[in-house]
């Protein structure tokens, strides 16, 4: 085998300039197979984690009747003493923190134009806030008792041509069904980084908001950050109770997660279609080698070589090839993650053609996937293999007296 693997070596050096031509094909392919997968990786990892981060958080508490569809603000349908509720579950283990959450919709006005607009009633001082504190970009965050200030996003105020101190006009729907409409004056704009969430979504105190709905002191949900996103489905039945409908991160990203299951079949697509290209590059090169080196084949059969080693040849030559190209692209692939990984590819407002159900950031950041980077390798290999079968099945039917007369 090792006498075999010495020839399949020494014949692809003879044509330098294809064999090379070869391996490049081979690892350009590869190499964006594994940045591809790599950016696919991180833009799903990222956007699950925004919207974990500013909307969905690990694990919710609702009534069993809430529609989230319609907003409901009925009595029935929110969570009654929602921060007795909050610090029970703040008491159990894996908890990091709870804050209870009051969801409207509501139409936001200027003297010029309106547009429409999620309502968000929050607790300033929760941790749970910390992404829209910390996204403050002009002005100041709310506080629990302000009454008239409202927190916007900042590319919602540019296209409505708003700044801080300016007064607009919010008309919401309320928990008797008869739209409310009151002066809001803007406290502050923030930048979440995710632009179809920050162009539909404002906040107002949750206590404040709880007034203007005419909701009580009741609350949409209870949201739950826990330490590690991994107790989600461990934690979920132990907060069960009568009424109670407890959804985990993964029941909260349906929409995103069936939408990556949607690319990840056109992605395996796009996988076989350069793997293919490959392949038929690689079988090119190994026919062109055949043709080239007829006269030898039937010297080799004529001094006593078997069909079944001038195979073996041929496909050592193709597996020779199909592993220094993968290595070759797996580090070339590597570098573009790498690179992906720490500055990001810019999307800017690519990311509002998502809904906001799909935290999409303005900067899309890639992540190593180790186990496609396998599962790719793997089969580029295979496929390589079975891409030199018939260059090889070929030469070894060759018959010693015609192979020797060819020129």
């Amino acid at each position: 085998m090792l006498t075999l693997w010495r020839i399949a070596y020494r014949d692809l050096g003879r044509n330098r300039r294809r064999s090379g031509l070869t391996l490049i094909a081979v690892a350009l392919g590869l190499a964006l197979l594994v940045v591809t997968s790599g950016l696919m990786e991180g833009a799903v990892a990222g956007a699950i984690e925004n919207n974990i981060r500013v909307q969905t958080s690990h694990v919710q508490l609702r009534q069993e009747s809430y529609d989230e569809d319609k907003v409901s603000l009925k009595w029935e349908d929110l969570i009654e003493n929602p921060y007795a509720l909050a610090a029970q579950v703040q008491a159990q283990p894996g908890v990091q923190t709870t804050t209870p959450v009051l969801w409207a919709s509501g139409i936001l006005g200027t003297s010029d134009e309106s547009v429409g607009v999620r309502v968000f009633g929050i607790d300033p001082l929760s941790d749970v806030s910390k992404p829209y504190r910390d996204g403050i970009v002009a002005g100041e965050f709310l506080a629990p008792d302000d009454r008239s200030g409202i927190l916007i996003g900042r590319k919602l105020a540019k296209s409505l041509g708003l700044e801080t101190g300016q007064q607009v006009s919010l008309l919401i729907n309320t928990a008797d069904e008869q739209p409310d409409e009151a002066i809001f004056t803007i406290r502050g704009l923030y930048d979440t980084g995710i632009p179809s969430y920050d162009e539909i979504t404002i906040f107002l105190p949750i206590a404040k908001a709880q007034a203007f709905t005419r909701a009580g002191d009741r609350a949409s949900a209870i949201l739950l950050l826990l330490n590690l996103q991994e107790d989600a489905d461990r934690l979920a039945p132990t907060l069960s109770a009568p009424g109670l409908e407890v959804l985990t991160w993964r029941d909260l990203n349906q929409v995103l997660l069936q939408a990556v299951e949607m690319s990840n079949g056109i992605m395996y697509l796009m996988y076989m279609v350069v793997l293919a290209v490959v392949a038929v590059v690689i079988a090119n090169t190994l026919l062109m080698s055949v043709f080239e080196r007829t006269r030898e084949m039937g010297i080799l059969a004529a001094l006593g070589m078997k069909e079944r080693q001038i195979l073996i040849m041929f496909i050592l030559e193709a597996a020779t090839l199909g592993l220094v190209g993968i290595v070759l692209g797996n580090l070339l692939g590597s570098l573009g993650v790498f690179y992906l990984a720490t500055e990001g590819w810019h999307i800017g407002d690519m990311a509002s053609i998502a809904s906001a159900e799909v935290a999409y950031g303005e900067t899309v950041y890639g992540r190593f996937a180790p186990s496609a980077m396998a599962a790719l390798s793997v089969t580029g290999m295979i496929i390589t293999l079975l891409a030199s079968l018939y260059p090889a099945w070929m030469a070894s039917r060759l018959e010693p007296i015609e192979a020797l007369r060819a020129q």
